[in-house]
């Protein structure tokens, strides 16, 4: 079943450079699938690696600046999210710059609200979800947003547990987080249809935004019409930028795919050649995927194939350039790790895999 994250690291959440990553990618329980499995993004990798992360820069609020450089383990500290000037603020700056407003300081708030999370070790809980978005009916997402704000704003507030469906759940609460999604939603829509010299659109908010997706549907979010079409405007880009995903963007990439497959999105053109251009990619940096990144890697195609993904030559391939390190990282990987590669060969014997 799918758990909720726990977030960044601590070690990015006191950065004054923190960017949300995507993790604790969750394997689903139907049509004879693993029911316990946990599929987790792999950790950062070491500052030595080619490919490390790079943190976007924002500045935020003061209660944001204050919740990055403190232990934040206490009913205090979700005080300190939901003061009503914090928001007010907010609002204000959104007001005075009006279309010139870059959304980074909501950005930064939403990211304090991850941050909250990842240090209490669980998503927001309902009474939580309920206090905070009795707050955010003015926290409105623009067109003028640029693409790190809209990134970064819809990954943490959907690592955080803000839109996840609880049931019951109140109506007006249900109406601010519907409103609250969709402005955030168009904003990307019309980002992505920009003219390239217009848009800001990279690699890494792309793995952001497609983790998110699937973690929305996986939280009980339905798909509305708006975040389909935030899908199809999203999909393109991910052909478009292929050449500029580090390993762990493939990872979240292809487990992202192979969930929103899984909770009923459509087999179409768009998603099969976006799930085809990560296969190159994936060969190319073989030796540079460590345990997790791999058994991520396994689980999403299985499920990919689990739900009647054609095995392409290109596919195969894939599968056979991943499966000798297992072997090779046998060491490394955790239990859960080993209950979900386990249930990945078993599911790609089962269709078929030689």
């Amino acid at each position: 079943m799918d758990r909720s994250s726990a977030g960044i690291s601590d070690k990015c959440a006191r950065s004054d450079k923190a960017y949300n990553q995507p993790n604790d990618h969750a394997a689903s329980s139907r049509h004879g699938r693993y029911r316990n499995a946990t599929v987790k993004q792999w950790d950062n990798p070491p500052r030595a690696t080619p490919w490390r992360n790079e943190f976007y820069r924002s500045s935020g609020t003061r209660s944001s600046q204050y919740l990055q450089y403190r232990s934040i383990n206490s009913a205090q500290d979700f005080n300190a999210l939901i003061k009503q000037e914090v928001i007010d603020g907010l609002v204000s700056k959104s007001n005075r710059f009006g279309h010139h407003y870059d959304g980074k300081s909501h950005s930064q708030y939403a990211s304090s609200i991850k941050i909250y999370t990842s240090a209490a070790k669980r998503p927001l809980n309902q009474a939580e979800q309920g206090q905070l978005l009795r707050l955010l009916q003015n926290f409105t997402a623009t067109r003028g947003w640029s693409w790190r704000s809209l990134s970064t704003t819809l990954h943490s507030l959907t690592s955080a547990g803000v839109f996840t469906i609880h049931k019951p759940m109140d109506g007006r609460i249900k109406l601010t987080q519907a409103t609250l999604l969709s402005t955030l939603l168009d904003a990307i829509v019309f980002k992505c249809h920009q003219k390239p010299e217009a848009r800001d659109i990279d690699a890494q908010g792309i793995a952001n935004l497609l983790w998110a997706m699937a973690k929305l549907v996986s939280n009980g979010q339905e798909w509305t019409s708006g975040l389909k079409e935030a899908l199809a405007a999203l999909l393109p880009h991910v052909n478009a930028q292929k050449d500029q995903f580090i390993p762990q963007h493939i990872a979240n990439l292809l487990w992202a795919m192979a969930k929103l497959v899984d909770n009923g999105q459509e087999r179409t053109p768009e998603l099969k050649e976006a799930v085809a251009a990560l296969f190159p990619p994936v060969n190319a940096l073989k030796f540079h995927f460590n345990a997790q990144g791999i058994a991520n890697l396994l689980w999403a195609m299985a499920k990919l194939v689990d739900n009647r993904k054609e095995q392409t030559p290109e596919f195969k391939e894939t599968v056979v350039a991943l499966l000798p390190h297992v072997n090779i990282q046998k060491a490394h990987f955790k239990p859960q790790e080993i209950t979900n590669l386990l249930w990945a060969m078993a599911k790609l014997v089962d269709n078929g895999q030689e």
